[in-house]
């Protein structure tokens, strides 16, 4: 049980949950007295329950997810599925390739809808709640960021649609988090990364706010969250 006496986590799936902010998630849920699975390209750091997978490839996906779903059911059934899996290719349109722009909107959206749908079955038996993962570039676009903003818009008209869709028999909460502090701007020209100056968010406080949303008692729901540090500059 929790300190308020709501119930744990209990089993969580996580996409992207090898690092930033989906391997946040995994720690919350774990230290929370959940059991996370991660569904992900690269393995965890920790001992969990864990499928490889490209999540570019939405059938691939969705049978790593359902291998997930039916391993949850040891520890009670799936109780909450959470899609941190997020990459950006940063440049304008003309200067990214087809297919890397294509790619990240398959991971970002498609393979959030993937994950989603094989997992929803295995939700409405336990009563569970899905986090889908945006990102403040999903209500505000920017330019030389044409397929993020776009995977991202989607991520955020998708997951409204889907609570209206599942309402009363799954909980469907949007996340809307800005910039932190992972390995996310790594491999971007330079021109690309947070500055010097830049204030990012740390992803365990951003993991608590999804802990939040997985904990609602049955009936009720958060149905949005946006989570920045105090001087975001691309939110509001």
């Amino acid at each position: 049980m929790t300190a308020d006496n709501r119930p744990g986590p209990g089993a969580v799936l996580v996409s992207g949950g090898a690092s930033g902010l989906g391997a946040a998630v995994v720690d919350a849920v774990a230290a929370a007295g959940g059991r996370p699975h991660v569904l992900d390209l690269k393995p965890p750091t920790t001992d969990v329950p864990y499928v490889g997978v490209d999540l570019a490839d939405g059938r691939a996906a969705e049978r790593g997810a359902l291998e997930l779903a039916e391993q949850a059911e040891r520890y009670g059934g799936l109780r909450g599925v959470v899609t941190a899996a997020g990459i950006d290719t940063p440049a304008p349109l003309s200067g990214v390739d087809a297919q890397e722009w294509e790619r990240v909107v398959r991971v970002n959206l498609f393979g959030t809808v993937a994950v989603v749908r094989a997992a929803l079955p295995y939700l409405e038996r336990t009563g569970g709640q899905v986090v889908t993962v945006a990102s403040t570039l999903g209500v505000r676009a920017v330019g030389d960021a044409t397929a993020y903003c776009a995977a991202k818009f989607g991520v955020v008209g998708f997951t409204r649609a889907l609570s209206a869709e599942l309402a009363g028999r799954v909980g469907v909460t949007l996340l809307i988090p800005g910039g932190m502090r992972t390995h996310f701007f790594d491999d971007r020209d330079e021109q690309y990364k947070p500055g010097p100056d830049a204030v990012l968010n740390d992803p365990a406080h951003v993991a608590r706010t999804v802990l939040f949303a997985l904990g609602q008692p049955a009936g009720c729901v958060v149905r949005e969250l946006v989570v920045t540090a105090a001087v975001e500059p691309s939110y509001p």
